[in-house]
C-alpha cells in the first residue's frame, strides 16, 4: 500500500488553515493592558477606535506566521526543483552508460 505524505500533510496544513480562518471572526485580540487603555478612554468614538485597535492586533500577530509560510514556500519550491535535477542528470547519466 502506498501513502503520499505529501499529499496528507499538504491537506492537513489545509484543512487546519481554514479552521483558523473560519474561527478568526470570533476573536478579541485586545491583551489587558490594550483592553485597559480603551475602556479608560471611552468616548463618543471609543467602539470606533476599539474595533481599529483589534484589528490591529490581529494584523501584527498575522505578519509573522504568514511570513514564515511564504519562506517555508519558496524554500520547498527550491528545494523540489533542485532535486527534480538532480534526477534528471543522474537519469541522463544512466541513459549514456547504457550506450
Amino acid at each position: 500500500m502506498y501513502i503520499d505524505m505529501k499529499n496528507i500533510v499538504l491537506k492537513s496544513l489545509f484543512l487546519s488553515w481554514v479552521l483558523v480562518v473560519v474561527s478568526a471572526g470570533n476573536i478579541l485580540a485586545q491583551c489587558a493592558m490594550c483592553r485597559a487603555s480603551v475602556e479608560t478612554n471611552v468616548s463618543e468614538d471609543g467602539i470606533g477606535f476599539a474595533a481599529k485597535l483589534n484589528t490591529g492586533i490581529l494584523y501584527l500577530f498575522a505578519m509573522p506566521y504568514l511570513l514564515a509560510i511564504l519562506i517555508g514556500y519558496m524554500w520547498y519550491k527550491k528545494s523540489t526543483a533542485h532535486k527534480r535535477k538532480l534526477e534528471e542528470a543522474e537519469f541522463r547519466k544512466h541513459r549514456i552508460a547504457k550506450l
